[in-house]
């Protein structure tokens, strides 16, 4: 057993090269010059006494040996951060940060009273809320800069966790006294009728748009495009015309009183809220108290 010295430095280099897919991006990515980086590496080989990796001018990847030993040292970075989070269970709990990214209808219309509450319950946590469009959350989780996340987008995503919670269709938003306002569900034939808008085409919500109405001969053609929808919606309350948006992000109280939301038809369209983590995520307890009343209100 002696001749096992290496530390979890070690460790972490190995995995970087094989999850970064090169000596040099696992530098970068480990803040580390090139040569450090080869030395901790072959510190390790030294101290296993095998060969990790097969190195060739132009690509580098993982021996027979290796290829076990990285499933063996996933494992235990992933039991020491289990570890250390468990042991500092009681400051985490009280003090600390919780970062969470969503797409702003969520933000709107569910964080307020839950951040009141976990406010109340732990004044010392700093909640950091990333209210982004949905292909930026999945890529703000994605990059682990999130405890976790709440979109539309993210099932199926390699190294992703996407938990469906939630599912919401999409209105049509409109004035009070638009033509279709009084409708109790109208079409897209209806819709292609009257002034249209929409998302721009690197929004998330326009993508599901697009898909649902592919099969489609014609669709509405739109004479605004905007990045948000709450641009979108400010466009509707401005009278400049008519918007296919989620549900949640119609206002709700006096600012949506002049706004009439009419369910879609042939066909409707939905989408599955989420929440997302990056897989193997290991919540602090503060994070998981937030996770679970936010699961609990989307839920609900």
């Amino acid at each position: 057993m002696n001749q096992l010295r290496f530390d979890l430095s070690d460790l972490q280099a190995m995995v970087a090269v094989v999850e970064q897919g090169g000596f040099r991006a696992a530098a970068t990515a480990l803040h580390l010059s090139q040569p450090a980086l080869s030395r901790r590496i072959a510190k390790l080989e030294e101290a296993l006494n095998v060969k990790l990796f097969e190195r060739s001018t132009r690509r580098v990847s993982l021996t027979l040996m290796g290829r076990e030993f990285f499933v063996q040292a996933q494992e235990i970075l992933d039991g020491v951060e289990r570890s250390l989070h468990q042991i500092s269970d009681l400051s985490r709990t009280h003090s600390g940060q919780v970062t969470v990214a969503c797409v702003p209808s969520v933000a709107h219309h569910f964080l307020p009273p839950i951040l009141q509450r976990f406010h109340v319950a732990l004044p010392r946590v700093r909640v950091r809320v990333a209210d982004e469009g949905a292909h930026e959350v999945l890529n703000i989780v994605a990059r682990g800069e999130a405890d976790f996340g709440v979109n539309f987008l993210g099932a199926g995503e390699p190294g992703i966790d996407f938990e469906a919670i939630l599912k919401e269709r999409f209105v049509l938003a409109c004035l009070a006294d638009h033509p279709l306002a009084r409708r109790r569900s109208v079409s897209w034939d209806d819709i292609g009728k009257h002034p249209y808008m929409t998302v721009a085409k690197s929004s998330g919500n326009r993508l599901l748009l697009d898909q649902a109405m592919a099969p489609a001969e014609q669709r509405p053609a739109s004479f605004i495009e905007v990045r948000h929808v709450s641009t979108l919606l400010e466009m509707v309350r401005a009278g400049l015309g008519a918007a296919v948006v989620p549900q949640l992000s119609m206002p709700a109280g006096a600012t949506g009183a002049m706004l009439r939301a009419v369910p879609l038809t042939a066909p409707g369209i939905e989408r599955t809220l989420g929440i997302i983590r990056r897989s193997g995520r290991v919540f602090s307890p503060a994070a998981q108290q937030l996770y679970e009343e936010l699961k609990a209100a989307l839920t609900a």
